[in-house]
Protein backbone atom coordinates (compact mmCIF):
# COMPACT_ATOMS: atom_id res chain seq x y z
CA UNK A 1 0.00 0.00 0.00
CA UNK A 2 1.18 3.52 -0.80
CA UNK A 3 1.79 6.06 1.95
CA UNK A 4 0.44 8.74 -0.40
CA UNK A 5 -2.02 7.91 -3.16
CA UNK A 6 -3.44 10.54 -5.50
CA UNK A 7 -5.63 9.58 -8.40
CA UNK A 8 -6.86 12.14 -10.90
CA UNK A 9 -6.67 14.93 -8.28
CA UNK A 10 -8.24 18.14 -9.50
CA UNK A 11 -8.57 21.44 -7.63
CA UNK A 12 -10.30 24.53 -8.92
CA UNK A 13 -10.35 28.08 -7.62
CA UNK A 14 -13.32 29.48 -9.48
CA UNK A 15 -12.51 29.15 -13.18
CA UNK A 16 -8.83 28.45 -12.56
CA UNK A 17 -7.82 24.80 -12.46
CA UNK A 18 -4.84 24.76 -10.07
CA UNK A 19 -4.33 20.98 -10.14
CA UNK A 20 -5.20 19.16 -13.36
CA UNK A 21 -5.62 15.44 -12.80
CA UNK A 22 -2.41 14.48 -10.99
CA UNK A 23 -1.92 10.82 -10.06
CA UNK A 24 0.94 9.74 -7.76
CA UNK A 25 1.75 6.74 -5.58
CA UNK A 26 4.48 7.23 -2.99
CA UNK A 27 5.53 4.11 -1.06
CA UNK A 28 6.02 4.19 2.70
CA UNK A 29 9.58 5.21 3.55
CA UNK A 30 10.31 6.74 0.16
CA UNK A 31 11.88 10.15 -0.26
CA UNK A 32 9.91 12.07 -2.84
CA UNK A 33 10.69 15.44 -4.37
CA UNK A 34 7.74 17.49 -5.54
CA UNK A 35 9.16 20.15 -7.83
CA UNK A 36 7.87 22.29 -10.65
CA UNK A 37 7.43 25.87 -11.79
CA UNK A 38 5.39 28.46 -9.91
CA UNK A 39 1.70 27.87 -10.49
CA UNK A 40 2.08 24.15 -11.23
CA UNK A 41 -0.14 23.13 -8.29
CA UNK A 42 2.51 21.85 -5.85
CA UNK A 43 1.32 23.87 -2.84
CA UNK A 44 -2.32 23.19 -3.62
CA UNK A 45 -1.66 19.44 -3.80
CA UNK A 46 0.18 19.56 -0.46
CA UNK A 47 -2.72 21.51 1.05
CA UNK A 48 -5.12 18.75 -0.04
CA UNK A 49 -2.89 16.10 1.56
CA UNK A 50 -2.56 18.21 4.73
CA UNK A 51 -6.39 18.41 4.93
CA UNK A 52 -6.30 22.19 4.47
CA UNK A 53 -8.49 22.16 1.35
CA UNK A 54 -11.86 20.45 1.47
CA UNK A 55 -13.02 21.01 -2.11
CA UNK A 56 -11.30 18.80 -4.64
CA UNK A 57 -12.09 16.05 -7.11
CA UNK A 58 -10.45 12.67 -7.41
CA UNK A 59 -8.86 10.48 -4.76
CA UNK A 60 -6.45 11.65 -2.07
CA UNK A 61 -5.26 9.14 0.55
CA UNK A 62 -2.58 9.08 3.22
CA UNK A 63 -1.71 5.58 4.43
CA UNK A 64 -4.99 4.31 2.98
CA UNK A 65 -7.04 6.96 4.79
CA UNK A 66 -9.22 9.12 2.55
CA UNK A 67 -8.32 12.75 3.20
CA UNK A 68 -11.88 14.06 2.89
CA UNK A 69 -13.50 11.21 4.82
CA UNK A 70 -11.26 11.26 7.90
CA UNK A 71 -9.09 14.40 8.05
CA UNK A 72 -8.42 13.95 11.79
CA UNK A 73 -6.82 10.53 11.22
CA UNK A 74 -4.75 11.97 8.36
CA UNK A 75 -3.53 14.81 10.59
CA UNK A 76 -2.36 12.24 13.11
CA UNK A 77 -0.17 10.72 10.37
CA UNK A 78 1.47 13.78 8.94
CA UNK A 79 3.51 16.80 9.81
CA UNK A 80 3.08 19.92 7.70
CA UNK A 81 5.69 22.67 7.57
CA UNK A 82 4.88 25.41 5.07
CA UNK A 83 7.40 28.00 3.89
CA UNK A 84 5.91 30.60 6.20
CA UNK A 85 4.44 29.65 9.52
CA UNK A 86 3.00 31.31 12.58
CA UNK A 87 4.79 31.05 15.86
CA UNK A 88 3.84 31.99 19.37
CA UNK A 89 6.38 34.72 20.05
CA UNK A 90 5.65 35.13 23.76
CA UNK A 91 6.67 31.52 24.52
CA UNK A 92 10.07 29.95 25.03
CA UNK A 93 11.21 27.20 22.70
CA UNK A 94 10.35 24.54 25.31
CA UNK A 95 6.92 26.06 26.03
CA UNK A 96 6.19 26.17 22.30
CA UNK A 97 7.06 22.48 21.90
CA UNK A 98 5.10 21.55 25.05
CA UNK A 99 2.06 23.32 23.62
CA UNK A 100 2.24 21.35 20.38
CA UNK A 101 3.06 18.09 22.16
CA UNK A 102 -0.23 18.52 24.01
CA UNK A 103 -2.01 19.38 20.75
CA UNK A 104 -0.62 16.16 19.21
CA UNK A 105 -1.94 14.33 22.29
CA UNK A 106 1.47 13.00 23.39
CA UNK A 107 1.18 11.51 26.84
CA UNK A 108 2.58 13.57 29.73
CA UNK A 109 5.04 10.75 30.41
CA UNK A 110 6.55 10.99 26.89
CA UNK A 111 6.54 14.76 26.33
CA UNK A 112 9.81 15.58 28.07
CA UNK A 113 11.87 12.88 26.36
CA UNK A 114 10.35 13.50 22.92
CA UNK A 115 11.00 17.24 23.21
CA UNK A 116 14.59 16.55 24.28
CA UNK A 117 15.00 14.26 21.26
CA UNK A 118 13.64 16.75 18.71
CA UNK A 119 15.68 19.58 20.22
CA UNK A 120 18.83 17.49 19.84
CA UNK A 121 17.90 16.39 16.33
CA UNK A 122 17.33 19.98 15.19
CA UNK A 123 20.34 21.27 17.15
CA UNK A 124 18.21 23.62 19.25
CA UNK A 125 19.10 22.31 22.71
CA UNK A 126 21.05 25.48 23.48
CA UNK A 127 17.94 27.56 22.70
CA UNK A 128 15.52 25.69 24.98
CA UNK A 129 14.84 28.66 27.25
CA UNK A 130 15.08 31.34 24.55
CA UNK A 131 11.97 33.28 23.59
CA UNK A 132 10.70 32.26 20.16
CA UNK A 133 10.65 35.91 19.04
CA UNK A 134 14.40 36.18 19.72
CA UNK A 135 15.22 33.36 17.27
CA UNK A 136 16.62 34.03 13.82
CA UNK A 137 14.55 32.98 10.80
CA UNK A 138 16.72 29.88 10.41
CA UNK A 139 16.25 28.93 14.06
CA UNK A 140 12.49 29.45 13.71
CA UNK A 141 12.54 27.06 10.75
CA UNK A 142 14.38 24.50 12.87
CA UNK A 143 11.78 24.99 15.59
CA UNK A 144 9.00 24.42 13.05
CA UNK A 145 10.73 21.21 11.98
CA UNK A 146 11.03 20.14 15.63
CA UNK A 147 7.29 20.78 16.01
CA UNK A 148 6.51 18.62 12.96
CA UNK A 149 8.68 15.80 14.31
CA UNK A 150 7.03 15.75 17.75
CA UNK A 151 4.35 13.23 16.83
CA UNK A 152 6.50 11.14 14.49
CA UNK A 153 7.33 8.62 17.21
CA UNK A 154 3.72 7.64 17.86
CA UNK A 155 3.51 5.00 15.15
CA UNK A 156 5.84 2.06 14.54
CA UNK A 157 7.07 1.89 10.93
CA UNK A 158 5.05 -1.24 10.18
CA UNK A 159 1.79 0.02 11.67
CA UNK A 160 -0.87 2.06 9.93
CA UNK A 161 -0.96 5.56 11.37
CA UNK A 162 -4.76 5.89 11.34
Amino acid sequence: MSMVHLENLRVRYGKIEAVRGISIDIPRGAVFGFIGPNGAGKSTTIKVLATLLEKFEGTAQVDGIHVAADPRAVRDCIGYMPDFFGVYDDLTVREYLLFFAAAYRLSMAKRGSVITDVLELTELTHKTDSPVDALSRGMKQRLALARVLLHDQQFPADEKCG
